[in-house]
């Protein structure tokens, strides 16, 4: 079992796009490289301007050291946090607890979507 963040996030109306490209380019490459496991992400099926977010943590104390370190870094702070921040209008979070099949079962039905 693992601890799972769900984000979601109310954009900024029209920015839905760029936010998804930030995302895609500069923001998930660099959750990535500092060992975070994002499952999902992507604008909503339902509205270009609402975006989530999915990442999975060994448990909730992994996920608040992994998340204190990466929010604190020179390579995050010097690198996309303003234009992520200036793009959302609210941010809700969630954390569940979901068996590893669960996990790989989210990141699929992803990864399916992308083709």
């Amino acid at each position: 079992m693992k601890a799972v963040e769900f984000l979601l996030y109310t954009l900024k109306p029209g920015t839905g796009k760029a936010f998804h490209r930030i995302m895609t380019e500069e923001s998930a490459p660099l959750h990535r490289s500092a060992g975070m496991d994002i499952v999902s992400f992507g604008l909503s099926a339902h509205d270009d301007d609402a975006y989530y977010l999915i990442r999975a943590y060994d448990s909730l104390s992994h996920l608040e050291s992994s998340q204190e370190s990466f929010y604190n870094s020179d390579a995050w702070r010097l690198g996309p946090r303003q234009a992520i921040i200036d793009r959302i209008s609210v941010s809700v979070k969630s954390v569940l607890t979901l068996s590893d099949s669960a996990i790989e079962n989210l990141r699929s039905s992803y990864l399916r979507s992308q083709i």
